[in-house]
């Protein structure tokens, strides 16, 4: 049940707003608990016991982090990470380190080890994260541990963000699910939030799918730099329009159940480097690795080879954390060795650049790194970069940019560059400006009439079935 079908946006999403509002405060936090298993299990029914699994054992190892002297706490916690870091590996990483040892096996003992197929539970990586947040945060002492299971249960299956983000802090969460109050303004904004981060989804990352995954999908041969340039200029739109579209439709669902959400992105693409373009990118999950992972191993406090290695280290497990693949891994490394690079001085020769060539710079870079992502091996990122570089052999006739290229995809396109940069808070920033009360009235009759078109052009597509594919789903 994806944020974006019918039957969440037309029965579940009004059953529970409606059932919600008719209860009193430690009622709703059951309701929604409820909603948001019924959430989960209408797609995951095999693997909510998991998932209710982990709640009740991340629930027993708060209670004892909490009570336990400082140092018998500090053994429980590496209990509770290994164990939260080691269901994360048996259903997400098992596969993929098995296939990867496989070689070497038959090398040292001529056997081959052969494992069946797991399937991935959704939302399994944000489902640890929020459980490893709990422990840790209970651990330093910023919250104390929950009294109520149902209470945890909330925060780590609350349906908004159950399944792709933002990843939410417990010393952040709890207080709000402890009390929370709803009003109308905030409900009205919820509302706005929800449907900006549809239209986006639906009008702009699924449109420019279409291309993206139809030019991937063709056989080397094929490529040549056009394509191959198209394919990646409508990936790069499409992954942040999906991913924050869907961050957005999250943070007003939130809102609307009474819920402050951390923003997740802030325009990454405006960034000058890859540094900015990472404190604009997926906020809460780099901040996360940051607070949780970075800073721990010892951040920029020691030496400059230290730091390079933690930040090269903390980015290939965030490239991993992507997925059980080498793609994911590279992908992570070379964000990580752009950090470094960045890090040891080239910082400073960017700073001397034109802001336009800073841009270009950030873009490119970005661009180079989304074909790792996107790419199924890293023989075929290879062969995709290398027809990127104009060595590709396809001949512009059997495949052509134009075959791809329709008017719908060209607005898209237009759209998605124009809602790369922030444009809309700057015209916020205008109406707050106008002197006049009635162009005021006027400005924001514009804004709700835009609004009100973007929902039902939206829902027109969806009821005409265009594709519509969740990226962050997998992970």
């Amino acid at each position: 049940m994806v944020f974006t079908s019918p039957i969440f946006l037309f029965l579940f999403l009004p059953s529970v707003l409606a059932v919600h509002f008719t209860l009193r405060r430690r009622g709703r936090n059951g309701w929604l608990l409820l909603a948001s298993l019924v959430f989960y299990a209408w797609g995951e029914p095999d693997f909510l016991p998991v998932m209710l699994a982990s709640i009740v054992a991340n629930f027993v190892f708060g209670i004892f982090i909490d009570r336990a002297p400082r140092r018998v706490a500090r053994h429980i916690l590496a209990v509770a990470v290994t164990a939260n870091v080691g269901l994360l590996v048996m259903y997400k990483y098992a596969n993929f380190l098995v296939h990867s040892a496989d070689p070497l096996l038959m090398r040292m003992v001529g056997r081959s080890i052969t494992l069946r197929p797991i399937a991935l539970p959704i939302g399994i990586s944000f489902i640890t994260f929020h459980a490893l947040s709990y422990v840790i945060d209970v651990y330093r002492r910023e919250r104390r541990a929950q009294t109520n299971p149902l209470d945890l249960a909330l925060y780590i299956a609350l349906f908004p963000q159950l399944v792709a983000g933002p990843i939410l802090r417990y010393a952040y969460l709890a207080p709000q699910i402890a009390d929370r109050t709803i009003t109308v303004g905030d409900f009205a904004v919820g509302v706005r939030r929800f449907i900006v981060g549809f239209g986006k989804k639906v009008l702009i990352a699924n449109r420019l799918a279409v291309p993206a995954d139809a030019i991937f999908g063709l056989s080397p041969e094929h490529l040549n730099a056009r394509l191959s340039w198209l394919a990646v200029t409508c990936y790069m739109l499409q992954i942040y329009f999906d991913f924050s579209g869907y961050s957005d439709m999250a943070i007003g669902l939130g809102r609307m159940f009474g819920f402050r959400f951390i923003e997740n992105f802030d325009y990454p693409h405006v960034s000058t480097s890859v540094r900015e373009f990472w404190q604009r990118w997926h906020i809460s999950l780099s901040t996360w690795f940051r607070d949780y992972l970075y800073i721990p191993l010892g951040g920029s406090r020691g030496s400059a080879a230290r730091t390079y290695f933690n930040l090269v280290t903390v980015f290939t497990l965030c490239g991993l954390w992507h997925g059980a693949r080498w793609t994911f891994v590279v992908w992570g490394l070379y964000h990580g060795m752009f950090l470094v690079l960045e890090r040891v001085g080239f910082s400073k020769v960017l700073e001397r650049w034109w802001a336009p060539f800073r841009h270009a710079y950030l873009l490119l870079a970005v661009a180079v790194g989304w074909v790792f992502f996107r790419s199924d091996d890293l023989s075929a990122a290879v062969m995709f970069l290398t027809a990127m570089a104009g060595g590709g052999h396809g001949t512009n006739v059997a495949y052509h940019p134009a075959l791809y290229l329709d008017s719908a995809v060209m607005l898209a396109l237009i759209a998605g560059a124009v809602g790369s940069i922030p444009v809309v808070p700057q015209l916020s920033t205008w109406r707050a400006r106008l002197g006049y009360p009635s162009l005021r009235w006027a400005a924001d009759l514009a804004s709700l009439a835009a609004l009100a078109l973007v929902l039902l052009v939206s829902c027109m597509a969806l009821a005409a079935g265009t594709y519509n594919p969740f990226i962050y789903y997998r992970f």
